[in-house]
């Protein structure tokens, strides 16, 4: 049981008995500001106990909460990609705001409160990576109330607390922009004025396979499949089962070779980062695309150049088997593809977009190819799910539904039977009748009264007209 004492003008305590996980009886006191909410709370307290739902307090602060978390739950469900990701949103945004409150303290208004503070904080520039907006963006906030929410789900598993005060909470909508893309011809015009092997393929994948950079970059060539019978057989492919990533060594050491297939040799022996080829962070990324004819013979092509480099350079070589490698075989990173990138919309005058548009000038060209197939769309960008496609390219899927309409016409109503049809004249008054004369007199000299009224009617027109 629990009872409701009055501590001040306006300040009531609920007091109740437990037992703490020593099995000692121990005593709190929870202080309210009305007596209405220390009722509610009361009330709350003996239902738990009642049903065996009781938690018993506890002091654990937030920050102590989430490195058990990430320590027990992240380093067994996180690859080292998500690994990073996350334990980066602790230490920026969720530690220095809300990590010295007790857990048992975060509720519905809490997290509402804590959002709005989320707003309006600035974006933590990085070493790689400089902030662009003065406030934090609502997609990254909506990811650390995921990953709060994902958290506390483990403190009510862990018993921690009753029930999780992020399920439900009012996260900022994502908006879903239409992207500034190039067009075919773009790309085209692109394509011609590259004269960077590495870029040139790049671009290629990118635009023709609607690949990532990561998984540009951590392609291998046992995974390209472009010999005589795949031509001949229309069935040249690449399979995309890896990618490449940069990986802190903490979470690399966390995580373990679940995730990560390989690990780069580091160039300097105090960098606290490291190049891995990975596993892609869902299932849908591993996936088969089917290459266009001419993209396989250029393929080809670069491999033949690819190996008279590795004759030339010999056993300083370092062969990881990799589609783009650097001039001693270590892979390329991202930044260096942006760069070449950069400079040849700079010296082709091209309009300014980044790398991956070209990932999404692929899907909205193949969406118009295709006429809007969704699913074989799908097969081919590896999106977890299929909403993804239709929220970003509704534009797209948008001009095919009036194709539809179009196609409806043409196919139905064109029908010479259907368009003889007319929509129903508006109904005329009838004409009026011609005035029989000879009639009109007779019924004059047959009803005197009537005579009477048409003369009145004449006289008073007549004096109307005056």
């Amino acid at each position: 049981m629990a009872t409701i004492k009055k501590r001040g003008k306006n300040t009531f305590s609920v007091v109740y008995y437990y037992t703490d996980e020593n099995g000692e009886r121990k005593q709190k006191w929870e202080t309210y500001h009305s007596y209405k909410e220390a009722v509610k709370r009361k009330a709350e307290v003996e239902n738990q106990q009642f049903t065996g739902a009781f938690v018993s307090p506890s002091k654990q602060t937030v920050r102590e909460f989430l490195y058990d978390f990430v320590e027990t739950y992240g380093a067994q469900h996180w690859g080292v990609s998500m690994y990073d990701s996350c334990t980066a949103l602790i230490k920026n945004y969720i530690d220095p705001i809300i990590g010295d409150m007790e857990v048992q303290s975060i509720n519905a208004r809490v997290v509402d409160t804590y959002i709005m503070k989320l707003r309006k904080t600035t974006p933590v520039s990085t070493k790689t990576r400089k902030a662009r907006t003065e406030f934090l963006p609502d997609k990254t906030i909506e990811k650390i109330i995921k990953l709060l929410s994902c958290a506390f789900k483990q403190a009510v598993r862990w018993e921690l607390l009753g029930k999780n005060p992020f399920i439900g909470a009012n996260i900022p909508k994502t908006e879903y922009t239409k992207r500034d893309i190039w067009d075919a011809d773009t790309i085209r015009q692109a394509l011609d004025a590259c004269d960077d092997g590495k870029l040139l393929i790049a671009m290629h994948l990118a635009f023709a396979c609607s690949l990532r950079m990561g998984e540009i970059l951590g392609l291998t060539w046992d995974n390209v499949h472009i010999a005589d019978d795949d031509l001949a057989n229309d069935n040249a492919h690449i399979c995309i089962n890896k990618e490449l990533a940069r990986a802190s060594k903490e979470a690399i050491e966390k995580i373990g070779e679940k995730d990560i297939y390989y690990t780069f040799p580091a160039i300097k022996a105090d960098t606290t980062t490291r190049l891995v080829l990975k596993r892609p962070k869902t299932d849908s990324s591993i996936r088969k695309i089917w290459l266009p004819k001419t993209l396989a013979y250029i393929l080809r092509a670069w491999k033949q150049s690819q190996d008279k480099v590795k004759e030339l350079v010999g056993e300083e070589y370092q062969d990881h088997n990799l589609v783009l490698a650097q001039a001693n075989g270590r892979p390329y990173e991202d930044r260096l593809i942006e760069k070449a990138f950069n400079q040849l919309k700079e010296k082709a005058g091209l309009p300014n977009v980044v790398f991956h548009s070209l990932r999404h000038s692929s899907t909205t060209y193949k969406l118009k190819l295709n006429h809007g197939d969704l699913k074989a769309t799908q097969g081919d960008t590896g999106h977890a799910q299929i909403n993804m496609i239709t929220q970003v390219y509704a534009h797209i899927l948008d001009e095919d539904r009036k194709i539809n309409a179009q196609k409806f016409e043409a196919a139905f109503y064109a029908n010479p039977d259907l368009r003889a049809v007319r929509p129903p004249e508006g109904s005329k008054e009838p004409a009026p009748a011609a005035l029989n004369l000879e009639s009109l007199v007779e019924q004059l000299r047959q009803s005197p009264e009537l005579a009477k009224v048409l003369a009145s009617l004449i006289a008073g027109g007549n004096k109307q007209a005056t």
